[in-house]
């Protein structure tokens, strides 16, 4: 670092924290849990959108709906 003087301080100090900062990403990235690869489904399941589909067609009532919606979440 002779004939760098400041410069290469800098630099290094610069390259130095890129690593850290890249280290710290990493960690959080994968500490975070249930991270999805996908984006979420607009609809908790299949069974929600199908559930859906049937009480906006009329074949099942509001409360038949909501009885079984409340299956579906474990309530």
């Amino acid at each position: 670092m002779h004939g760098w003087g400041w410069l290469g301080a800098l630099v290094m100090t610069g390259v130095l924290l890129l690593i850290v900062a890249g280290a710290v990403a990493l960690a959080l990235a994968l500490a975070r849990p249930g991270r999805q690869s996908s984006p979420p489904d607009r609809y908790g399941s299949e069974a929600d959108r199908l559930l859906d589909e049937r009480f906006a067609r009329g074949e099942i009532d509001e409360a038949d709906y909501l009885r079984r919606r409340a299956l579906l979440h474990g309530g």
